[in-house]
């Protein structure tokens, strides 16, 4: 795996357009074909593509949320890291293994149809930074791992041919691995674990630069949105840690990737949780959130009783069909869509409970 110093050069390196070498690049979605999931608004999309797809978000109602990666090994929360302070190099050593032998996104993508959702958001780089594609710019990936699997692709050729809409998820405000990702001195005290004594794998005074991070980030979903064909959103999240310090918050180049995201594929949809800049396309706040809205709205839940990524505590305590109603009536009276989120177990597959819920919250929403 990467030393400090390796990861440093590799930041820095050249940052020239990607290549469409992936097995899942399809074409792009200006190039005049209506992308899959917005067939029923191929006319608003031949005049305006991203009014287009609000259009369709709006009405979306139900999507299914995904937090899966190396965390999902230890079934204790997706902040394991930070919560326990494990060291960069200790974390690293879960990718060794990882298999996700029965990550089969056929039958998720089966599994959301039936359930009524009509979109699927999936972890691509989680604040641990280890991502489920094949990224240029770093090598803490699956497919550098026992696995040698992209897991964001499969599930996006499963998506384009199945008409679900695809959303990714990706680590914007936190990372706590990058040696120049925000530090806690400067971006306050949760943008990292709290180690004692420090960690040395951080780039650390005048040595650490920001903007290598930003562009870093900037490459990677210049990648998500070149190698994956059409996309219906990226989905941004740790937007507490620029936004803690709004003195500094132009430093993230926020704007200018709103921009470049909206440039690579028109009806790209951008959200940063419940708004940074208050430019996004829609708000995608947790649980509980009470604001108001002047644009789309998605509440995103979970159906364990509380963590994102799997927790093994909650086996025989996850949430019930019952529930599950409740929040969709609770987020339709919010005009809001429901991002119910999975944590797939550390194989890859659906947990059974959820699967059992999921199952029956699709027989209700048909039979309703």
């Amino acid at each position: 795996m990467t030393t400090r110093r390796d990861f440093i050069k590799s930041s820095v390196a050249s940052t020239a357009a990607i290549a469409t070498t992936s097995a899942y690049a399809d074409q792009p979605s200006s190039a005049g074909s209506v992308p899959s999931f917005l067939k029923e608004v191929s006319d608003q999309y031949a005049v305006d593509p991203r009014k287009a797809a609000l259009e369709w978000f709006r009405n979306a109602k139900f999507g299914l949320f995904m937090h899966y990666g190396l965390y999902s090994l230890l079934g204790r929360h997706e902040w394991v890291m930070l919560k326990e302070k494990i060291r960069v190099k200790e974390y690293e050593k879960l990718a060794d293994r990882f298999t996700a032998k029965n990550f089969d996104a056929d039958f998720i993508t089966d599994m959301a149809l039936d359930a009524g959702m009509k979109y699927i958001n999936i972890t691509t780089r989680h604040h641990d930074s280890f991502c489920l594609f094949d990224s240029k710019y770093t090598d803490f990936k699956s497919t550098n791992t026992p696995a040698k699997r992209d897991l964001v692709g499969e599930l996006a050729d499963q998506c384009r041919e199945k008409g679900l809409g695809y959303y990714l998820y990706y680590s914007h405000g936190r990372d706590w691995r990058h040696p120049h990702a925000p530090n806690n001195s400067e971006w306050g005290g949760s943008a990292r674990p709290k180690y004692d004594p420090p960690e040395d794998f951080y780039a650390t005074g005048e040595e650490h630069d920001l903007q290598i991070y930003v562009e870093f980030m900037k490459n990677q979903i210049t990648e998500l949105l070149t190698n994956y064909g059409p996309i219906g959103g990226i989905w941004l999240d740790g937007h507490a840690t620029p936004a803690s310090r709004r003195a500094k918050i132009h430093e993230f180049k926020i704007q200018e990737l709103y921009d470049h995201i909206h440039s690579m594929q028109p009806q790209v949809l951008v959200s940063y949780k419940q708004g940074v800049l208050g430019t996004e396309d829609f708000k995608a706040p947790e649980r509980h959130w009470k604001g108001q809205s002047d644009m789309p709205l998605e509440i995103c839940d979970t159906l364990q009783p509380h963590g994102w990524g799997y927790t093994k505590a909650d086996d025989g305590k996850h949430k019930t069909a019952d529930q599950v109603m409740k929040m969709l009536k609770t987020a339709q009276d919010m005009n809001a869509n429901l991002l119910l989120n999975t944590g797939p177990l550390p194989d890859g597959s659906i947990h059974p409970e959820d699967q059992a819920t999921l199952k029956e919250v699709g027989k209700r929403l048909r039979a309703s």
